[in-house]
């Protein structure tokens, strides 16, 4: 009898579990455009939720004037500035875009002055043709990549806002319904916390520090437009494997086609000296004083978030493997011990 209601009630959750399971890939599938805004409403809760409690509990203010407060101060922050430098850099980009034959025409000489002096070829003339034409076509793609970050945002903080005014009922809401023990809710709640706070900070304060000591360089070269050549640093800074390689081995490319040999030798010798140098050393020290993530971690993160979720990959990407080895360590702790132990008492 007992082993007939046991039967019963395994069948009920299996049911409920995959009932669960099918409603969640339903609901992600449908809202799978919104998952950007959802993750970075909940990269600034994980930032603000602290100052959030505090303001309300200890401080005793009104929950939505507070909210309302942290989301303006991290529009000012950080958003303004992402914003400014985006501008900036997609004004350049569409004044490129537009005028792509004429850059074609540039290239190409480029391309055949460097064939003549080294010696070896570099690429065909319908390759430059067809890189022109490609360009001249990606324009209405990066106006709507631009409406879709401005509809993102939007939602965002639409998210944002309610997250924080309930951030008490939430996380108690976490504690009850996540089925783990407490102290592995709180262990996952953690690195969460750690993981966010070492991407969300770390990874734009590295990029940000190489653009500002590659500006120094370009300013001292002479590079033209040293301000668009510094957001394209701090960008580029952000992908993995080759970083900031993206913005200075063009210039020192620049250089040595126009005849400028010693500043191209000295683009490369700064770039791969000293501004490689900045992110070897920020990204041994600062992250690992943050999260304690582990090189390789943030790599591969950085691959896999860029490739499902876009520019928020950043951050979430290295989480995702994160938490991947953290729900392993908590299966263990949650299920192998306790079968380990059962095995004991038996054999006892």
């Amino acid at each position: 009898m007992n082993n007939n209601v046991i039967d019963q009630n395994r069948v009920r959750q299996v049911f409920f579990i995959i009932l669960i399971l099918l409603t969640g890939i339903v609901l992600s599938w449908q809202l799978y455009s919104f998952i950007p805004a959802l993750l970075g409403a909940i990269t600034l809760y994980v930032l603000l939720h602290k100052a959030m409690l505090y303001l309300t509990e200890k401080k005793k203010w009104n929950k939505n004037g507070t909210a309302a407060l942290l989301m303006f101060l991290s529009f000012i922050v950080i958003l303004l500035p992402v914003g400014l430098l985006v501008n900036m850099l997609s004004s350049q980009v569409s004044y490129a875009i537009q005028h792509s034959n004429e850059l074609a025409d540039a290239l190409r000489k480029l391309v055949a002055d460097t064939e003549s002096r080294f010696g070896f070829a570099i690429a065909s003339d319908e390759n430059i043709t067809k890189l022109g034409n490609f360009l001249a076509g990606s324009l209405p793609g990066i106006l709507g990549a631009t409406f879709n970050t401005l509809t993102t945002i939007f939602f965002m903080y639409f998210i944002l806002y309610f997250m924080l005014v309930n951030a008490r009922s939430m996380e108690d809401a976490l504690y009850e319904y996540i089925p783990l023990k407490d102290e592995n809710v709180a262990k996952l709640g953690k690195e969460v916390n750690s993981m966010v706070a070492s991407n969300a900070i770390g990874i734009p304060l590295i990029a940000f520090a190489q653009g500002l000591v590659g500006l120094v360089g370009y300013l001292i070269l002479g590079v033209d437009q040293p301000l668009f050549w510094f957001g394209v640093t701090s960008i580029a800074a952000m992908i993995p494997v080759v970083g900031a390689a993206l913005a200075y081995v063009p210039l020192a490319i620049i250089f040595f086609a126009n005849g400028q040999n010693w500043q191209g030798i000295t683009m490369l010798i700064f770039g791969f000296g000293i501004i490689g140098t900045i992110d070897n050393v920020l990204r041994f020290s600062l992250l690992k004083k943050l999260g304690n993530v582990h090189p390789l971690t943030t790599v591969f993160g950085v691959i896999v978030g860029l490739n499902l979720f876009g520019f928020i990959g950043l951050i979430f990407g290295p989480l995702l493997i994160s938490l991947f080895m953290l729900l392993l360590r908590i299966y263990s702790s949650e299920f192998v011990t306790k079968q380990r132990e059962a095995s004991r008492i038996m054999e006892n």
